[in-house]
């Protein structure tokens, strides 16, 4: 199979982890032919990030914002301060978690564990749709 590459657009969400495992899936119906390949995703932003975590309990993303706050709090004495309060922390957030993953693909499906999924981190108040290239390459 030759190379697919294209541009998933994520609608607008508010700050928090949000599940986007379907979405990226429903985007690339190609990836059901693989036996073996790899998914790369990359999001083209730099105030929000990707992450694979636990998808069942709907506990985790909220604990998972709580710490990522307080690791990077919006009173810290930032200098970059001329995009809103939460930028550069959304930057500090981003930096953490990173904006790329690369997921085996076997038998038509991510080889994701029981428990993960994909989660798109909006570390803006409102940060707007988002953009993610997905790169999916296999035979």
């Amino acid at each position: 199979m030759p190379w697919i590459q294209r541009q998933i657009e994520l609608p607008a969400q508010r700050r928090g982890f949000h599940l986007v495992t379907d979405e990226v899936v429903r985007e690339l119906p190609e990836l059901r032919s693989l036996t073996v390949g790899v998914l790369h995703l990359f999001l083209q932003h730099t105030s929000a990030s990707l992450s694979i975590n636990e998808n069942a309990d709907p506990d985790v993303p909220v604990d998972l914002e709580s710490s990522f706050s307080a690791i990077a709090p919006e009173d810290f004495p930032y200098r970059h301060t001329c995009e809103g309060p939460d930028d550069m922390p959304a930057h500090v957030k981003s930096a953490l978690l990173g904006c790329s993953l690369s997921i085996p693909v076997g038998q038509g499906r991510l080889l994701l564990g029981t428990w993960q999924g994909i989660y798109l981190c909006e570390h803006r108040n409102r940060g707007g749709r988002r953009r993610v290239i997905a790169t999916l390459w296999g035979e």
